[in-house]
């Protein structure tokens, strides 16, 4: 069952409910993207797992979450049990073993993987908007404290950066206007605001060094399986919009470091975005503008984005239209929206003259599916009726005891588990601020007539060298004329050169280009 280069998915049933065919998801369209959907309960974990463990055994890595703890079974091997043996039996799968999966855990937190974190520059000022539901004024405001670091040379690594560079803006704000566009005091303070509320939330464990590198959810194993990546998701999801834009910058990572491939014979990667309605919820226009372009072009660069939700409709038509391979497990229309959902479906489906497909989304048992995949040229199949085949791996999760020795025979094990703070933005600001006040003091004591013509710039340390005299400083008035951020800029442009030797480049979600 397991042909070359297909995934075998389970088995399509006739209208007596005998054995049809086999079902499969074909590795050359599997960078075309998918959609599981269903009802709490209806078997969409189960059925990610299978997939999962398809790819891995296919050499394909796969990344996915792990929402309520019981993903994390996959990586031990699953158990002989009565229902799974018959569900085998019906669908003809003679080959059925039980296997476990080499797996990688990671955790934000640090409790039940890895630790894993970004940067705040690596995130960019349109993600970050996003994290703290920020305004168009205060998106702007990011946008231009965020350009201020870039070229100054100022990394931004955590929230204490962030936080220091904000209030250099704030206290800047009447000069940085001059040059970059209205700066409100208040849009800053909101957003001060904002990034201690994200501090309370937890999301200080988010950003830091060392981050995360993309290669890591790339691995294969010495026999030729793809490591299957799982993130600890249950207390992440006590903050949504941090789970949804942590999964979102990941996708944008990868589109932006990957190089196009076009058509490959097997992904690259299968990144897997469970709850996928909290990426979409509440989210600006802008934002889903840039979901759907980077959903259509990363196609190319060998990764299939598959995502998993209860109700089509969680995902918008322009996003949709780009999901070629469906796994539709029941759904419920008690509700005028769960009938739209039901219509939805069956909608996007290329009707079976068997049945009705609208019928049967609402009639479906747990582990039963209707499928269709792209096949041939890339035409999505007939839908079927379909047994799901079940896992290899354990069905529900680990035990802490397991989960801690696969973290520790981990292949990236000790690599992201100790923080390093190294000198950034918060230090840089500081250190300016400090020998500003001591200038400033100097200045103080010295006779009021010789500091004549003096200039500084509060946070840069941009103090001449040596004292002015009366006549240096009356031959200077056109150079004082120069603004107050421009001479900053000069100097920070200076040690930007000399620190990077590089151009600050930002890709199609605002994250930084590496």
């Amino acid at each position: 069952m397991m042909d070359e280069g297909k995934l075998f998915l389970g088995g399509s049933r006739k209208p007596d409910d005998s054995f049809s065919k086999p079902e499969y998801l074909h590795l050359p369209f599997a960078n075309r993207h998918g959609l599981i959907t269903g009802a709490t309960g209806t078997g969409k974990t189960v059925t990610l797992q299978i997939l999962a463990e398809s790819f891995s055994s296919a050499g394909v890595p796969v990344f996915c979450s792990d929402i309520k703890g019981d993903l994390s079974g996959i990586a031990a091997r699953g158990e002989e049990k009565d229902f799974l043996l018959k569900r085998a039996e019906q669908i003809q799968f003679s080959e059925y073993d039980f296997d476990a999966f080499p797996t990688i855990f990671l955790d934000l937190y640090g409790e039940k993987g890895h630790r894993v974190r970004t940067t705040v520059a690596e995130m960019g000022p349109l993600l970050l908007a996003r994290l703290m539901d920020a305004t168009d004024a205060q998106e702007g405001v990011l946008n231009i404290a965020f350009k201020i670091a870039d070229e100054g040379g100022m990394a931004l690594l955590d929230l204490k950066d962030l936080q220091a560079l904000l209030n250099y803006v704030g206290e800047h704000a009447s000069e940085i206007s001059s040059r970059y566009g209205f700066v409100s005091k208040a849009s800053v303070g909101s957003l001060q605001r904002g990034l201690l509320v994200l501090e309370q939330q937890g999301a200080a464990h988010f950003f830091g060094e060392p981050a995360l590198e993309i290669s890591d959810l790339m691995r294969t194993t010495q026999d030729g399986r793809g490591m299957i990546t799982v993130l600890a998701a249950d207390r992440l999801m006590n903050n949504p919009r941090l789970y949804a834009t942590f999964l979102l910058w990941l996708l944008s990572e990868l589109f932006e470091e990957l190089p196009e491939v076009g058509d490959p014979e097997k992904p690259k990667l299968v990144f897997f975005f469970d709850e996928a309605h909290l990426l979409f919820n509440e989210a600006p226009k802008v934002l889903v503008e840039r979901v759907e372009q980077v959903v259509r072009l990363i196609r190319s660069k060998g990764v299939g984005v598959y995502f998993v939700t209860q109700n089509p409709l969680d995902v918008p038509e322009t996003v949709l239209a780009q999901l070629g391979n469906r796994v539709q497990h029941a759904l419920r229309a008690y509700t005028p929206r769960e009938q739209k959902a039901v219509k939805t479906a069956a909608e996007t489906f290329r009707a079976n003259p068997g049945f009705d497909t609208g019928e049967a989304i609402t009639a479906l048992g747990t582990g039963e599916a209707l499928v269709s995949t792209l096949e041939g040229k890339g035409a999505p199949s007939v839908v079927e009726r379909t047994l799901i085949r079940p896992p290899s791996s354990r069905i529900g999760p680990i035990s802490d005891a397991e989960r801690q020795q696969i973290i520790e025979d981990s292949p990236i094990a000790g690599r992201y588990d100790r923080d390093v703070d190294r000198e950034s933005a918060y230090e840089i600001l500081m250190a300016r601020a400090a020998k500003a006040t001591a200038a400033k003091q100097e200045n103080e004591e010295e006779p009021a007539d010789s500091a004549a013509g003096r200039w500084s710039l509060p946070g840069f340390g941009d103090e001449p060298e040596e004292k002015p005299t009366r006549s240096r400083s009356a031959g200077r008035s056109g150079y004082q004329r120069e603004t107050v951020v421009e001479a900053a800029m000069k100097s920070a442009a200076r040690s930007f050169a000399n620190s990077l030797g590089r151009a600050i480049v930002r890709g199609i979600l605002g994250s930084l280009k590496r």
